[in-house]
């Protein structure tokens, strides 16, 4: 099968979203499928380049000609509708590469709808966060989980996020561009249930079937790279470093720790230190580690919290603790509970509350035997998400997305 990959940003430009598409990718072109990458150019990088078995097309677009409307210059991100260089160098990747199935990951696919018909292929999305009604994406509001979509609050809170010009744009722009998307799209793929749901996708009658990240096998391989010094036993974090990944909540309940309190350690970009109190002495902030150092030190760790006030699609960090036999404690929000069973293969605790999260710790950190009966469950059920099972479910939703565009 010919395959076309459609990601805003791809490797060396990295995230959980970006890891996922390039992972996909390269595993689909391992088992024999020809597999190509249309992404977005950024300074330094070549036009062209073949890696792993991979096609990768980095395509220029308009938008990206104006640096200034970038919170981030060397992440210059898709917009919420057609841009017309995007469009006009897809076409020409399409043209070239000839898919049989477009797989899109984020709002770059806004640029393909305009050439789905004429390119002949069946277009499958992957649903890595709440995007289709949400314009910031995060389904938060005033730092809270959103009750749905509407009008008014939703131009105000993407102002207040985007800012009091781009926010009203953005939210208008993927609000009409949501709507031809949802009648061009072939078969939607939500990362978990959590994602299926709030976004109402059975209720609307759009065809999707809820796919779940997987980790590479060889995630699970030993590394012997050298890390930045650690202590001998420590609770590990990571991910970006911010109040919406529960990183203040985190704090707190670690400050609170009566018993055997271990070391913090943070692992992620700290992009606003400003918004985080005064770390302890005990805290120790890493920044972002390359992805085989995280692994490395997921590892090392005595116990993994994912503590996320923001509902998360599927974070991909709870199966790699999981699958290194880490016990895992997170929240019940988004999609983790897709991946982590309470109280089989790690605890979750209600999202944002310090109490509980505290008592949690303590529980864990007190009991090698919970730890360890928790860590041994986790890595089997890791299994679950690995290539060998979730990869044939992918082959069989392009099929099914082929088989819908023939009987459309």
């Amino acid at each position: 099968m010919r395959i076309l990959t459609i990601a805003q940003f791809y490797p060396p430009i990295i995230g959980g979203e970006e890891r996922m598409a390039r992972n996909l990718s390269v595993e689909l072109a391992r088992r024999g499928h020809s597999v190509s990458v249309a992404t977005l150019w950024h300074d330094g990088q070549p036009s062209y380049e073949l890696v792993d078995g991979v096609a990768v097309h980095r395509i220029r677009s308009l938008s990206a000609r104006l640096p200034f409307v970038f919170g981030e210059p060397s992440r210059r991100y898709a917009p919420p509708f057609p841009d017309p260089g995007a469009a006009a160098a897809l076409r020409s990747v399409v043209t070239s590469e000839r898919p049989d199935v477009v797989h899109a990951h984020n709002w770059l696919v806004h640029s393909f709808l305009p050439i789905k018909r004429s390119s002949g292929a069946a277009l499958v999305m992957s649903l890595h966060d709440y995007s289709l009604i949400c314009s910031n994406k995060r389904f938060l509001r005033r730092g809270e989980l959103c009750n749905g979509p509407g009008p008014a609050k939703c131009l105000l809170c993407s102002a207040q996020y985007y800012g009091s010009v781009k926010g009203p744009l953005i939210t208008a722009a993927n609000a009409l561009t949501s709507l031809f998307e949802r009648s061009a799209v072939d078969l939607f793929l939500p990362v978990s249930n959590a994602v299926a749901s709030t976004l109402r996708l059975a209720e609307k009658g759009l065809p999707y079937r809820v796919m779940p990240n997987f980790i590479p096998e060889d995630a699970e391989e030993p590394l012997a790279d050298a890390l930045p010094a650690l202590p001998t036993e420590f609770i590990l974090f990571v991910g970006d470093v911010t109040p919406d990944k529960g990183v203040v909540v985190l704090l707190e309940a670690h400050s609170r720790l009566r018993g055997r309190r271990l070391p913090l350690v943070l692992a992620g970009r700290c992009r606003h230190p400003e918004l985080l109190p005064a770390l302890a002495e005990d805290v120790q902030l890493l920044g972002p580690l390359p992805h085989h150092q995280v692994l490395a030190a997921w590892r090392r760790a005595t116990v993994a919290v994912v503590p996320s006030l923001v509902p998360d699609a599927f974070p991909v960090v709870a199966l790699e603790a999981m699958a290194s036999g880490r016990p895992v404690i997170a929240s019940r929000i988004g999609g983790l509970p897709d991946a982590v069973v309470d109280g089989e293969t790690g605890i979750l605790v209600r999202s944002g509350d310090v109490g509980e999260l505290t008592d949690v710790l303590e529980r864990v950190l007190s009991s090698p035997e919970l730890r360890a009966r928790l860590g041994q469950a986790g890595r089997e059920r890791a299994r679950l998400f690995s290539p060998e099972n979730v990869l044939p479910q992918v082959e069989q939703a392009y099929e099914d997305a082929r088989e819908r565009r023939r009987a459309a």
